[in-house]
C-alpha cells in the first residue's frame, strides 16, 4: 500500500499527471481540443437527430442541428400499434445483456485464475486452444453455433441470446495475463490463512484485476447489447427478439414516419454504450496507471 502511494506521488511530482492547469499545457490543448470536437460531432448528431420532427429530418439541404426539438419520435416508438411493443424488445435486450455481462465476468475471472495459478495436466494445451480461438471472428462460427443451438433445444428460447456469448476467448486471455502479474506468494499466504479458492477470487483476485474486469464489462456489454444473431438465426418467436433486431427493421418497415422512430431508437441503442464507456474508461485508465504489485 505504501509503495503504491509513493508511486502515485512520484507520478504527480514528475508532472505526468498534473493536478492543475499550467501554461505549458496550452500546446497540448491546441491540437487535442479540435480533435475532440471533430470526434464529438457524430455523437452530437445522434442526439440532434433523435429530437428532430419529420419535416426537419427530410429537410434539404440537411441541417446538423435541430430547430424545434420534439419528443414525438420517442412517443411513436413506444406507442406503435404493433403486435409486440417496443418496450418488450427493449426489456429483452436489457435482461440478456445483463446476463451476458455477469456471466462473462464470472467465467473470465474464474478461468483466468485457473489458467494462471493452478497447475494441472493439459493446462498449456487448453490455454493454447483459447488463444487459437482469438483468430476466429463471430461470423466464421455461425454455422456450428447454429447446429449447437438446434441440437441442445435452445431454438426459440430466450437463453439463445445469452449462452453463445457467455464465453469470450479475448476476455479469458486478458484476465489471465493480468493475474499472471500477481505474485504466487500472495496466493500461497491466503491459502496458509485458510482461504479457499472462492475467497481468494472474491477478496484478492477481483480487487487486483479490476482494470481487466472493467474492460471485460465494456466488451461483453457491447457484444450483448448489439447482438442480432440470436434474433435472426435462432429465434422465430417475435416476443423473444431483442431491441437491436427491432431497430434494424424500423426504417424499412415504417416508411417516412419510421425514420423519426429509427432516429429515436438509435439514440436509445447508443446512450448505454456511451455512459458505460465513460464510467469504465476512467476506471481502467486510472487503475492501469497506478496499480500493480512489485
Amino acid at each position: 500500500m505504501k509503495r503504491t502511494k509513493s508511486k502515485r506521488n512520484s507520478i504527480k511530482r514528475n508532472g505526468i499527471n498534473p493536478q492543475k492547469f499550467s501554461v505549458g499545457q496550452l500546446k497540448f490543448h491546441a491540437y487535442l481540443i479540435p480533435i475532440a470536437i471533430i470526434m464529438g460531432l457524430p455523437i452530437l448528431f445522434i442526439f440532434m437527430n433523435a429530437f428532430k420532427p419529420i419535416d426537419e429530418l427530410f429537410a434539404y439541404p440537411p441541417r446538423f442541428y435541430v430547430k424545434q426539438p420534439t419528443f414525438q419520435n420517442f412517443k411513436m416508438l413506444f406507442s406503435s400499434d404493433t403486435s409486440v411493443p417496443a418496450s418488450r424488445y427493449l426489456f429483452n435486450s436489457i435482461l440478456s445483456t445483463l446476463l451476458v455481462v455477469l456471466g462473462n465476468v464470472i467465467i473470465a475471472v474464474s478461468v483466468g485464475y485457473v489458467f494462471s495459478k493452478k497447475h494441472f495436466r493439459l493446462r498449456n494445451f487448453l490455454f493454447n486452444i483459447n488463444t487459437v480461438a482469438l483468430m476466429f471472428v463471430s461470423i466464421a462460427v455461425n454455422i456450428p453455433r447454429y447446429f449447437i443451438i438446434v441440437y441442445t433445444g435452445l431454438q426459440d428460447n430466450f437463453l439463445a441470446h445469452v449462452i453463445p456469448l457467455l464465453v469470450s476467448p479475448t476476455s479469458i486471455f486478458l484476465v489471465k495475463q493480468f493475474i499472471d502479474q500477481l505474485p504466487d506468494a500472495l496466493i500461497e499466504a491466503a491459502v496458509i490463512d485458510g482461504a479457499d479458492d472462492y475467497c481468494i477470487l472474491r477478496k484478492i483476485i477481483v480487487p487486483l484485476v479490476s482494470p481487466a474486469i472493467a474492460t471485460v464489462v465494456i466488451m461483453s456489454f457491447q457484444s450483448g447489447w448489439n447482438a442480432t444473431e440470436a434474433s435472426n438465426l435462432f429465434i422465430n418467436n417475435e416476443v423473444l427478439k431483442n431491441f437491436t433486431f427491432y431497430m434494424s427493421n424500423l426504417s424499412s418497415a415504417g416508411g417516412v414516419a419510421g425514420q423519426g422512430v429509427s432516429a429515436a431508437a438509435s439514440l436509445i441503442m447508443f446512450l448505454p454504450n456511451l455512459i458505460l464507456f465513460i464510467i469504465c474508461q476512467s476506471r481502467v485508465m486510472n487503475t492501469m496507471s497506478h496499480s500493480g504489485i512489485k
